[in-house]
């Protein structure tokens, strides 16, 4: 099996099942890096390649039975339809030079590309025909809204209900929906591997229920144990305004929030028809309330094994280029670094950097909280994505704002590192660069660096703009990293050490090529 779309919220969780079902399984990822903390890396086959490239898919499709084509680009720019169709074609095509057997896609429940409300909903039906097109038979599965722990649909449903005990809502409340929950989706989309008849297929996945929105709000409040919300329907509010308004008051941006709400707005029921999935993969289907349940428990006991915020809705590669290179050819690179001993060992001082952020906060919050609110007003996405686990980072994880590049404890050889890369909306490129370095008598050494790379006038305007305020918040976050280490040390009853100062703490404001520095 090859899965194209492996770091995403579905293919994360498919992987492992058909691991578990005996299948080998390649998975096709443009940063290997993203899978290289999942729990079955080393089950699977992980190959580096752009599915824009086609040239370089060759090998990747080579001595493969099924691609499953879980790949679309929600909130990844204007021109993602245009990307998606570039894919699909190259999906196609390699899989006929590679004999490929069959190609599974799951898309959206839509009666095709005239009959789509959204754009979105158009550009994964056109995926699915451009897929069609191509000599390799194809499985679609269509399914509308999602229901688990960590996918957009939840989590836009959830904040919603949580948040607003009184909630003005748009017609689209009144359409009604299948939704489906995540364990059947993957359960079909496994079952369907025992349909090879070489044929091409459609089919509608659903669960038993079919409800409007606003029963799906008022259901979640009574599984939750809410007080029950007052929803009242207005006929003013678009799907573009009503996206913005749910980017405001639930983590999903506005990005993902829109396509979301486009969708709703006609009925997304799964058609009946002779040819049902459920003749072909037979077994009990999730309730509306049993998912909701299950989803609620899997955030209880964080356990939440993928998430939307895994997602790139920055529509570039994140790790490219990478600043922690002294090679660094991106032209002007604007610089703060900052130093700070800690007396603990470098395993607490890295499991101190790794907790930063998400409910914790971020030390002097205001002013992180005010750039969050900014980054809102301006479609962004703000402070309130959080973190998917409030103690452990893996390569691809969202970060408030933030999303992980690299992450490697500590060893007694090499210094510990935590590299960021900023998602919010700016003139440029940032970074966040955290080094754990080891100090004498079993202290340790914090290098911090934010790094930017200004993107014209407006860029580098920005930057001078802020840095009176990276005089407050940089050298405030080294020294409260520092004291959380050292805290954890006393409560934790270990020995207290006492660190070599390395140096007064420092800042460089410098747009030149950064020079390689030495350790501490």
């Amino acid at each position: 099996m090859l899965v194209l779309g492996a770091s995403g919220y579905v293919g994360g969780r498919l992987v492992p099942r058909l691991l578990d079902a005996g299948h080998g399984v390649r998975c096709l990822a443009r940063d290997p890096a993203k899978l290289r903390d999942t729990s079955w890396v080393d089950r699977a086959e992980v190959v580096r390649g752009d599915l824009l490239d086609p040239g370089g898919l060759r090998a990747s499709f080579a001595d493969i039975d099924v691609v499953y084509h879980l790949v679309h680009s929600m909130g990844s720019g204007e021109d993602f339809a245009a990307r998606d169709r570039r894919i699909a074609r190259s999906v196609a095509d390699a899989a006929a030079a590679a004999g490929v057997r069959r190609v599974v896609y799951l898309g959206g429940l839509t009666d095709g590309i005239q009959a789509a409300t959204s754009e979105h909903m158009r550009s994964r039906a056109e995926v699915g025909e451009v897929l069609r097109a191509g000599t390799v038979p194809v499985t679609v599965l269509r399914a509308a809204v999602i229901i688990g722990s960590g996918s957009a649909s939840f989590e836009m449903l959830r904040h919603l209900v949580e948040v607003l005990p009184v909630m003005v809502t748009p017609r689209w409340v009144e359409s009604r929906v299948q939704p489906i929950a995540i364990r059947d989706v993957l359960r079909y989309l496994i079952g369907v591997l025992d349909i090879d008849d070489g044929a091409y297929h459609t089919y509608d996945i659903g669960g038993p229920d079919v409800l409007t929105y606003r029963q799906m709000m008022r259901i979640y409040a009574e599984v939750a144990g809410l007080p029950r919300r007052l929803i009242v329907g207005v006929p003013l509010l678009t799907p573009r305004l009503s996206s913005h308004w749910i980017g405001l008051v639930t983590p999903v941006p506005a990005a993902i929030a829109q396509p979301l709400v486009e969708s709703l707005t006609s009925d997304a029921v799964a058609d009946r028809g002779t040819a049902t999935i459920e003749r072909l993969v037979p077994g009990d289907t999730v309730g509306y309330r049993r998912a909701l349940q299950l989803a609620l428990a899997r955030i209880r006991d964080r356990d939440v094994e993928t998430s939307w915020r895994e997602a790139d809705i920055t529509g570039h590669a994140p790790a490219e280029p990478d600043p922690g290179d002294p090679d660094w050819s991106g032209g002007t690179l604007y610089r703060d670094v900052r130093t700070a001993a800690a007396a603990a060992p470098p395993e607490a001082l890295f499991a101190a950097v790794c907790g930063i952020g998400g409910d914790r906060g971020w030390p002097h919050g205001w002013a992180w909280r005010i750039r969050g609110i900014v980054d809102r007003l301006v479609g962004g996405i703000g402070l309130r994505r959080g973190r998917r686990d409030p103690d452990t980072l893996r390569v691809g994880d969202a970060l408030d704002f933030w999303r992980v590049l690299d992450v490697r404890p500590p060893g007694e050889d090499r210094p510990g590192l935590l590299r960021l890369i900023a998602e919010m909306k700016l003139p440029g490129r940032a970074w966040l660069e955290f080094r754990i370095a080891h100090g004498d008598r079993g202290a340790s050494v914090l290098h911090q660096r934010a790094l930017y790379a200004p993107k014209g006038l407006s860029g580098r305007l920005y930057w001078w703009v802020l840095v009176p305020f990276h005089q407050l918040i940089f050298p405030a976050m080294a020294t409260t990293l520092t004291r959380r280490a050292e805290q954890r040390v006393t409560s934790s009853g270990g020995p207290t050490v006492r660190p070599v100062a390395p140096g007064d703490a420092h800042a460089a404001g410098a747009h030149d090529r950064p020079r390689a520095r030495r350790p501490g």
